[in-house]
């Protein structure tokens, strides 16, 4: 297990996720089913497709008959790109650029539904709502002020649905997360041509370059809790509404580099993956068109600072401010029965940062998103269900300046990064799920 007050921005990598594989704010993760993909997750506290459904509402539970089995993944591939200045006293000493910093991911998922009797139903997800992953490398310049992080979250949630009445259903479940993550900054693999008089090339290249600055990893497991409920308005309209509790994890493990004296140093670094609600709808506008929509908000405000604890270095250590504020995800989609036995899908969303350009990181490049997604579902027999889903993300180009007081110390300098992120990103994901 790992921790340490080395990351200037692991947590903010770790709740994870889009620097690249997270798709919702922050490194928050949507992808939990194929079947809500292809219509941009619209709606998803409101339907009940198969037993994914559980995920996002456990209140949704009553809506499945029998048992059902639903297993799949989706696919995440990223392109995200940094560049900008490296400042030394406002003067560009160097322009860098680091591309495709975010890694390609395969997000799978698992989910089991069982009707115990007409009003309880019991569940049991598998899947992820935290993660990511970027390396900027060593050749980009500014990379003392950070040039890797990763965050990986694996949650089990069992979960039981209750139906009080033909309109109102609750549920509620436990989760139980188990994470990881590293975050590292580094001196660059070359020193920028107008330092040579500073630090001459090769005594850089023989005693400096790519050595480690800062390197922590950290583990832990903890629990949290859902809740959620859904008002069946008449046959055709209902509203959903769902809780996902804050997780508090204390990443406990190592650091070293540099900063700390080239020696491994235990620690500690506490991380609040962030609380999270719902509330959806769904119509059925007639026997082949359905509409779906809904609102989604994150605690990302709560997310105010990386501090950690280093016994060894005299406890408490703060590694760097965020100052996130709450985001916001508004989602639409339709379902348009095609035949009997395939449905067609589609959706748009629109997710707010959940930071400013005034503490954006270049190791979270987070910034705002437009969802276009398209996707499917085939009947392939009476009980059993193919879906497929496509979606192509785009993110706003914005601006970043990162800051160290702590380098500036070192250097006797003002010294910072100012740049921009622009990037976009490919998502494809399959289902299949089964009814006893």
């Amino acid at each position: 297990m790992n921790k340490n007050k080395i990351t200037l921005s692991l947590t903010a990598a770790l709740t994870l996720g889009m620097s690249t594989n997270a798709l919702a704010a922050g490194f928050q993760l949507a992808e939990y089913s194929a079947t809500g993909l292809g219509r941009a997750f619209a709606g998803e506290a409101a339907m009940a497709d198969n037993a994914s459904a559980q995920f996002r509402n456990p209140a949704m539970l009553t809506y499945l008959e029998g048992t059902q089995v639903s297993a799949g993944a989706i696919y995440v591939d990223p392109n995200i790109d940094v560049k900008g200045d490296l400042q030394v006293n406002g003067h560009t000493i160097d322009q860098t650029e680091a591309r495709n910093i975010a890694h390609n991911a395969v997000i799978p998922n698992f989910y089991i539904s069982r009707q115990l009797n007409d009003k309880a139903t019991l569940g049991l997800a598998f899947g992820t709502n935290f993660g990511m992953r970027t390396d900027l490398g060593t050749d980009f310049t500014a990379s003392i002020f950070g040039n890797q992080a990763e965050v990986h979250t694996v949650e089990i949630n069992p979960n039981l649905g209750y139906k009080i009445n033909d309109q109102f259903s609750v549920g509620a479940g436990v989760r139980y997360v188990m994470a990881k993550g590293h975050f590292g900054a580094a001196l660059p693999s070359e020193l920028p041509s107008k330092l040579n008089n500073v630090i001459p090339a090769n005594i850089y290249q023989a005693t400096l370059a790519n050595k480690p600055l800062k390197y922590m990893e950290g583990e832990d497991n903890a629990w949290g809790w859902q809740a959620g409920a859904a008002w069946q308005i008449n046959p055709t309209n209902r509203v959903g509404v769902s809780y996902h509790s804050a997780v508090k994890l204390d990443l406990t493990g190592h650091a070293n580099g540099i900063a700390f004296g080239n020696t491994s140093r235990p620690g500690s670094l506490p991380l609040e993956l962030p609380a999270s609600a719902e509330i959806a709808s769904f119509h059925q506008l007639n026997d082949q068109w359905s509409v779906h929509a809904s609102v989604n908000w994150t605690d990302w405000s709560s997310f105010k600072k990386l501090e950690a604890n280093i016994p060894s270095m005299d406890g408490n250590v703060e590694i760097k401010p965020q100052n996130w504020k709450d985001n916001y995800r508004f989602a639409i989609g339709t379902t348009y029965q095609a035949t009997e036995k395939l449905a067609l899908r589609s959706g748009i969303a629109y997710d707010t940062a959940a930071v400013d350009d005034a503490h954006r990181t270049q190791t979270i490049p987070e910034t705002d998103r437009t969802w276009l997604s398209l996707g499917a579902g085939y009947q392939w027999s009476k009980n059993l269900t193919l879906d497929a889903g496509i979606t192509y993300v785009m993110a706003k180009k914005a601006h970043m300046l990162e800051r160290s007081d702590e380098i500036d110390a070192l250097t006797k300098h003002n010294v910072n990064f100012s740049g921009t992120t622009t990037g976009d990103i490919w998502l494809a994901g399959v289902q299949a799920s089964y009814r006893f």
